[in-house]
């Protein structure tokens, strides 16, 4: 019986200065993964991402649209459908907010299915799934706001 790609959980500094962060340690990797995160971002396959960010498990982080909870619109999530994920991960922040449903008419219209949860739970699931071969997308909203 195989339980698949697992992961060491340390609270160690991430690669943010000063930061005491979770940090991720995957057994092997072969896609793309986070390594930390923390209110100033996360570390995927080694490199920080600041701001609001797009990982797909298949293609990598990207820069997302929707640069607050208050800025969501249609269109930030409409941004997803070109990857065709089987489920969407959004991170909402420091805590979980939930999106109004008509702001994800489209992710329901193509049968795709969205999970709310804090950054350092979708974070979390993220590896799991994508680690699992899963066609996941992540997406986050800044745990911190930017001065």
């Amino acid at each position: 019986m195989s339980l698949g790609k697992t992961y060491n959980l340390t609270t160690e500094l991430a690669l943010f200065k000063k930061l005491t962060s979770m940090k991720l340690h995957p057994d092997a990797s072969n896609g793309f993964s986070i390594q930390s995160y923390g209110e100033e971002g996360v570390v995927v396959n080694g490199k920080c991402q600041t701001g609001p960010l797009l990982l797909c498990s298949i293609q990598g982080p990207q820069k997302w649209s929707a640069e607050s909870f208050e800025s969501l619109t249609q269109a930030s999530f409409d941004e997803l459908l070109p990857f065709t994920p089987e489920l969407v991960l959004f991170g909402s922040g420091k805590r979980i907010q939930f999106p109004a449903p008509h702001l994800l008419q489209g992710l329901f219209q193509q049968r795709i299915g969205l999970e709310t949860m804090d950054n350092g739970a979708a974070c979390r699931t993220f590896n799991v799934l994508a680690g699992e071969g899963r066609h996941v997308v992540l997406v986050l909203i800044p745990a911190m706001t930017p001065k």
